[in-house]
């Protein structure tokens, strides 16, 4: 790897590589919390000083010149946390301020007794005025938990209004207020931290959905809990990790690394099933075979020879075609015309492996079948089509509706989008690689011949698309490190991702 993958690989993804890879619902984090205190132990108060202390150390880490210091609290332990943080800023002689967005006297447990030591230490605290001017090195969220159930209002929503108004970076502490920590929902409104703390365990909703906006640089504080408490709760989800691909027999020819068929190009879409079929070639496929518009197949591969391009008219042509190869990709560019129609038919009941994108999910949404020999690839308008309901409904829960696709169509679902998510029938993962800059046409098409060309090569259904999905994108972070985010093109990808498969 040269210096230029190295260094991006250190430096932007370490902080991510070095996070648990497993992930919990909210519900599960407070069995953890429970078990601590009750099983193992460990006094509430000192789990809420455990997390207070990892925040402040946070901000002295990040902002070594900072002397003034924003808590905002709510009512809860959130709230309690933030007290405990600004009693170790007046401990350390910064400048601290504390709001009250909800009278700290109705606080109760551990959160009042927090509140208690930061007045005995001499600190004030202002009830939270939206008109009040706030001037600060640092902002502390301390508003809200991980217990959000209903959008948030009323005052809390001026405060978090206020927090996103103000030039100075902000911490969440435990997570956003705002956010949905198992949904990656926003709840109304939310702060935009520059940095979020969470406790005992990653939740599931800080890495898909609109998080990616509302987090930062997101660390875990497991707060010196035991392992055993964390064996007595499954995890919900779990963050995909790159895995070596196994070294090339030396003796391996062409025939030993699959042959993949792409399906799709139709008229004016030609260039959809030519990223897909470079993908597999890219990432090691032994064979590529575009199945086409006789209108395309003269000219497709004029430059990627490499690709073997098939005007296909009939069933009887692309049924000749199936039998030579291992997998198949259809719909980049397929369209969803007779023609089309007739292709998709043919393919899904040809007994293959398949990777069904774009307009083959869209002509499977017309005509619902199970198989659990595929991966799907949706975005969420798709989602929403094979679903029947509205783009809305799947970005509420996307970790429901993934499930949702997966047990209603079978075998591998994935959502994509902002914390791509891949549904198996007994296990539920993300990615964290990617960035903004795929917001552009083919990279989904790129995606479906990755996934292809692995499964060629023989990784399950599984394993082709959590090592796809989490390469496709770090080749896209690659790619904009090199040349910035905006105007990224799929064809970028290609080579960081022969690298990446090396």
């Amino acid at each position: 790897m040269n210096s230029e993958f190295s260094g991006f690989h250190s430096n932007n993804l370490a902080i991510m590589q070095n996070l648990p890879l497993k992930l919990y619902r909210a519900a599960q984090v407070r069995e953890l919390d429970r078990i601590a205190i009750q099983e193992c132990g460990i006094p509430g108060f000192e789990l809420m000083t455990r997390a207070g202390q990892a925040v402040f150390k946070c901000l002295k880490s990040h902002w070594p010149d900072a002397g003034s210091v924003a808590v905002f609290c709510g009512l809860g332990n959130n709230a309690g946390d933030g007290y405990i943080i600004a009693t170790l800023a007046l401990a350390d002689s910064f400048a601290v301020s504390v709001y009250a967005v909800s009278d700290p006297e109705h606080l109760n447990g551990d959160a009042l007794t927090a509140y208690q030591e930061y007045i005995e230490a001499q600190g004030t605290v202002s009830p939270f005025n939206a008109e009040q001017f706030i001037k600060a090195d640092v902002l502390i969220d301390a508003l809200l938990g991980i217990g959000l159930d209903r959008p948030v209002t009323g005052l809390y929503a001026e405060a978090i209004l206020a927090i996103n108004d103000n030039v100075a970076p902000v911490i969440a502490v435990d997570i956003a207020s705002g956010l949905n920590a198992d949904t990656g929902a926003i709840m109304g409104c939310a702060v935009k931290a520059t940095c979020t703390v969470t406790f005992i365990a990653l939740k599931q909703g800080l890495f898909t959905g609109q998080a990616a906006e509302y987090c930062g640089e997101i660390s875990c504080a497991q707060l010196g809990l035991p392992d055993e408490v964390f064996a007595e709760v499954e995890a919900s989800a779990i963050r995909v990790s790159n895995t070596q691909l196994p070294r090339r027999d030396r003796c391996a020819h062409k025939g030993n690394c699959g042959h993949v068929l792409i399906v799709g190009g139709c008229l004016g879409y030609s260039g959809a099933a030519k990223l897909a079929g470079e993908a597999a070639l890219r990432v090691g496929a032994g064979l590529v075979s575009i199945a086409t518009r006789i209108e395309h197949a003269g000219f497709m591969n004029m430059n990627r020879p490499e690709l073997m391009c098939h005007g296909v008219e009939t069933i009887d042509e692309l049924s000749e075609l199936l039998e030579k190869v291992d997998v198949v990709v259809v719909g980049p560019g397929l369209g969803q015309s007779a023609w089309s129609e007739m292709l998709f038919n043919t393919v899904i009941n040809a007994g293959k492996i398949l990777v069904v994108d774009a307009d083959g999910l869209n002509l499977l949404a017309k005509a619902p079948v199970q198989n659990s020999n595929w991966i799907l690839t949706p975005h969420p308008g798709e989602a929403a089509r094979l679903l029947d309901c509205s783009t809305v409904e799947i970005h509420q829960d996307r970790f429901a509706a993934v499930c949702c696709l997966q047990a209603s169509y079978g075998g591998i679902a994935i959502l994509k989008g902002a914390g791509t998510l891949i549904a198996s029938e007994h296990q539920l993962a993300i990615s964290s690689t990617g960035n903004p800059g795929m917001a552009s046409g083919g990279m989904g098409d790129v995606l479906a011949g990755v996934l292809g060309g692995f499964l060629a090569q023989g990784l399950s259904l599984q394993d082709a698309a959590h090592q796809a999905v989490y390469i496709h994108g770090l080749a896209a972070d690659f790619a904009a490190k090199r040349k910035g985010e905006r105007g990224l093109l799929a064809s970028d990808l290609m080579p960081y991702l022969r690298r990446l498969v090396n």
